[in-house]
């Protein structure tokens, strides 16, 4: 770190541990140009494009400048953040202080570079898609998913217009309204007939996206031209930046495809994995499916037992709907291979392992099935983990960016090293799945003394260890589920789901300061 960046406000971000530069582009998509996924229209009148942020390895040689953190237009979206926040006076004084800042926050990958050739076995990347959670957007997990980019996995970030996103903006050039404004919906926490019902809505639309991105990213391998309206591409000088991927994604054979996702991102890639792997499910009683493929899409052949599941700080509120509970109680689909649970993975932070109703919800969706429904009664179990000392936030680029904000209101410690776990995880996770990804750098392994390991290790099997203290501060959960036992908090509460309270409790903290 130079005198510079020392002294240097700006929050940034640290470097990218694996042996690849990583590259990003923004990418949006009109509906009309791809096939819909599902056999209903679509579930969203504003859903004329798909938005999704494309991390990947990038030639050694790239030089390109990096991407705006805020994306455009920068003070409407720092304005949405702030109303977001529940901006109390004390977050008001914040922001008025914060935004010349927060302009200028860059992610450290190359905007639009050029996709390094893949050097594995199949001469293709692996893929993995990476769905947000509530407040989150195509780069509010960056870090995570360009940690994995560096490490060889094409990470695909969808932007979901459930109203999930403080604020999203759709460009629809063949309109008279040339740009169109999905704002933030405020859902309530706790549990009722009409929050399971908005949430139902919300998942309804994410699940639809997902299907039409997975589309789309079947027409880019295969060169079907797209027409890109993102507002990062409008400056590059009309340059096709899809095409370089053609016949470089290894989303073709199925149960290659890995899917992750955080929070309501996590509880919206187990309903989209159960709902495509049980789509023939359709005349169960009570059961009112809000995602079913048809027969003979592509989707339905991928995901499969072997397909990779990574859910961090799951939050199961949007999946205890009634209307989908036949759906809930059924296994995950790793269950019905005799490999089970080594392709699922859960990591918790702290604060989501201490909020034992959701923790124990967390298991029973993770856990192998048990008794006569058990098909293959001695298969593994799901990977479930926590690293000490983290936050909810600690999972996405909040806690790297923010860490006195994350330190001081959640108690949350080492935001860089959270984040580098959760990779080696991720990472391991996929090579389980004989997915070709590369080594666990000697860094990440925290072996800096140790000769001979320059190039990293192939097999990070301590990472997935159940052993106690493999590694420092990562603690292996067994599926057992709590009672209402004293050593064991009932958790961050329900209004601490997400982001939605920091603006309270940061205004709570300077009124006691005072």
């Amino acid at each position: 770190m130079t005198l510079l960046d020392k002294i240097n406000p700006t929050p940034s971000f640290p470097s990218f541990t694996g042996p690849y530069k990583v590259g990003s582009v923004d990418v949006e998509v009109p509906t009309s140009q791809l096939e819909p996924p599902g056999r209903s229209d679509s579930p969203c009148t504003n859903l004329s494009t798909v938005s999704f942020r494309v991390f990947y390895p990038a030639r050694p040689e790239s030089g390109q400048k990096g991407v705006r953190w805020i994306p455009s237009p920068q003070k409407e979206v720092v304005s949405s953040y702030a109303k977001f926040l529940g901006a109390g006076s004390a977050m008001a004084g914040l922001f008025a202080t914060l935004p010349q800042l927060l302009y200028f926050i860059t992610i450290p990958v190359h905007h639009n570079a050029d996709v390094l050739e893949p050097p594995t076995g199949s001469k293709r990347w692996p893929v993995m898609m990476f769905s947000h959670g509530l407040g989150g957007s195509r780069n509010a997990y960056s870090h995570i998913c360009g940690s994995l980019a560096s490490h060889g996995v094409v990470v695909v970030a969808p932007e979901h217009r459930d109203g999930s996103c403080p604020v999203s903006f759709v460009n629809t050039p063949e309109e008279k309204e040339k740009i169109k404004k999905i704002e933030y919906k405020r859902v309530p926490h706790k549990a009722s007939t009409e929050v399971y019902e908005s949430r139902d809505e919300q998942l309804r639309t994410r699940l639809w996206e997902l299907g039409l991105i997975h589309d789309a990213l079947l027409k880019i391998d295969n060169r079907t031209p797209l027409k890109n309206v993102a507002e990062d591409q409008k400056k590059s000088g009309g340059k096709d930046m899809l095409t370089m991927f053609s016949h470089l994604l290894d989303i073709h054979e199925p149960g290659k495809i890995a899917f992750a996702g955080h929070s309501f991102g996590g509880a919206t890639m187990v309903q989209y994995i159960k709902s495509v792997y049980y789509h023939s499910a359709t005349n169960v009683e009570s059961y009112r499916p809000l995602f079913t493929p048809a027969e003979d899409s592509s989707i339905v052949h991928q995901i499969t037992p072997r397909t990779p599941v990574m859910l961090l700080d799951l939050w199961t509120l949007p999946i205890q709907s009634p209307a989908t509970s036949w759906l809930r109680n059924q296994p995950m689909p790793c269950y019905d291979s005799p490999a089970g649970g080594s392709n699922l993975l859960s990591i918790l932070s702290e604060a989501f392992y201490k909020w034992s109703s959701n923790l124990n919800d967390t298991k029973r969706i993770v856990s192998k099935p048990t008794g006569p429904s058990a098909k293959y009664p001695d298969q593994s179990g799901p990977h479930i983990f926590y690293p000490t000392a983290s936050a909810h936030l600690s999972q996405s680029d909040f806690g790297v960016l923010f860490p006195w904000i994350t330190t001081k209101v959640f108690g949350a410690k080492e935001p860089e090293r959270v984040l580098r776990l959760n990779a080696r995880a991720m990472l391991q996770v996929m090579r389980n799945a004989e997915i070709e990804v590369a080594a666990t750098s000697k860094e990440n392994l925290e072996l800096q003394d140790v000769e001979g390991l320059e190039t990293g290790v192939p097999q990070d099997e301590k990472i997935l260890s159940h052993v106690e203290d493999s590694v420092r501060g990562w603690i292996s959960l067994d599926t057992e589920l709590y009672g209402d036992k004293s050593d064991v908090e009932k958790g961050p509460g329900d209004a601490m789901v997400e982001g939605e309270a920091l603006g309270q409790v940061v205004s709570n903290e300077q009124r006691s300061m005072a």
